[in-house]
């Protein structure tokens, strides 16, 4: 698809979700692990697993689960809950990045004509 005669900001592709049964199964399973995982977390750092060295690696395994954990739900939400929206965006020159004006766009000149820049430090409101 090409974008020609979009204007800035229309929507030009919208897919609406999938919203599968199977995800939402999956999100619901995947939470109860997460739920489990924090629980036990949580249980760990109030019973004080972390003094020694192997409650400490349990416990910074069970951190890395739960966040794993959480990074699957997210991904399975994004990919069939969201729907696929491409919105069209205006294409900036590179001259206007910079915060010029469209006849600055090449610069001036260094020494630019003398007796302009001297009629403009006279009188502030001349114009060329």
């Amino acid at each position: 698809m090409s974008s020609t005669g979009s204007t800035y900001g229309d929507i030009h592709r919208y897919e609406p979700a999938r919203e599968s049964t199977a995800a939402a199964i999956a999100i619901v399973l995947l939470t109860v692990v997460e739920v489990v995982f924090v629980g036990l977390f949580t249980y760990g750092l109030v019973s004080g697993w972390g003094y020694n060295e192997i409650g400490n690696m349990y416990l910074g395994f069970v951190l890395a689960v739960i966040f794993i954990d959480l990074a699957f739900i997210l991904l399975l939400y994004r990919k069939e809950f969201l729907p696929d929206v491409m919105i069209v965006k205006k294409r900036r020159r590179k001259w206007e990045d910079l915060y010029i004006r469209e006849d600055q766009q090449y610069g001036t000149e260094t020494l630019g004509n003398a007796w302009d820049q001297f009629k403009q430090a006279v009188y502030p409101y001349y114009k060329r």
